[in-house]
């Protein structure tokens, strides 16, 4: 983790633990009500990102609720579905961890607070920057098999010492969008990357990572959701992510 920027533990949750989230998240769908004018593309890519959903309260209010958020190109010019519901969906957030009985158990799970450790090519510490860097941890983790064929992670191993050079931030109030990018991304050399197919991924905030299109016909459905260290860390206020009355952030021992 040190040396690459990430770490692949296998078989870290059961059978049965992914197929419980699996199955949850088919009912959450099935009872979706999203209004058209709420049908988010979510992207990472900078200027499709300020134009699908920098504009758009429904994403920026999202941290304290369970929202859902959409693939580009699965809705026709009435805000209509052009795919079926489940294929439709980049992602739902922000907030299962918080809400969904299922999730806030995985999250939560002695597994998880066990002290193992001390789209677009993008860090997450872009969007979720902290004071000093590097306090934010992903847990990525494969609910079904992940396969370069249906989009599993690709990363450059040890990318993660490079800093940062651009960050996504809530703009003034009443701007629109209500968030803008400060800084340039750097451009990666594809051939840098290599690809992760497997199981539960920790990912260190600063390491560079992607992934492909899906090109198959199977999903490739994960959990994820990040860990701050709270001890002498600041919590930007400019991130677009902020707690709430609420919903202040969980500690993990719960």
């Amino acid at each position: 983790f040190h040396k690459d920027g990430f770490l692949v533990l296998e078989e870290f949750f059961t059978i049965e633990e992914c197929d419980a989230m699996r199955d949850q998240i088919q009912s959450i769908i099935a009872g979706m009500d999203v209004p058209p004018h709420c049908r988010t593309e979510f992207s990472t890519e900078e200027e499709e990102q300020v134009k699908a959903q920098g504009s758009a309260d429904y994403f920026l209010t999202s941290g304290d609720k369970i929202r859902f958020f959409f693939e580009k190109g699965v809705f026709d010019e009435k805000g209509d579905f052009l795919v079926p519901r489940e294929q439709s969906l980049n992602k739902i957030g922000h907030a299962l961890h918080a809400y969904d009985p299922v999730f806030k158990q995985v999250t939560h799970s002695s597994k998880v607070q066990q002290p193992c450790i001390g789209g677009e090519p993008h860090q997450d510490a872009t969007f979720l920057y902290t004071e000093p860097l590097g306090r934010v941890l992903g847990f990525w983790i494969a609910l079904e098999n992940a396969t370069q064929e249906n989009g599993c992670l690709w990363f450059i191993p040890g990318s993660h010492t490079n800093g940062i050079t651009r960050r996504m931030v809530r703009a003034p109030p009443g701007n629109i969008p209500c968030t803008q990018f400060t800084g340039t991304e750097r451009t990666y050399d594809n051939s840098r990357f290599i690809p992760v197919p497997i199981g539960l991924i920790l990912i260190h905030g600063q390491v560079v990572h992607k992934s492909e299109m899906n090109s198959s016909e199977l999903s490739r459905h994960v959990y994820t959701f990040h860990l701050m260290e709270a001890k002498d860390t600041r919590w930007s206020r400019e991130n677009w992510l902020q707690p709430t009355p609420e919903l202040p952030f969980p500690p993990l021992y719960t």
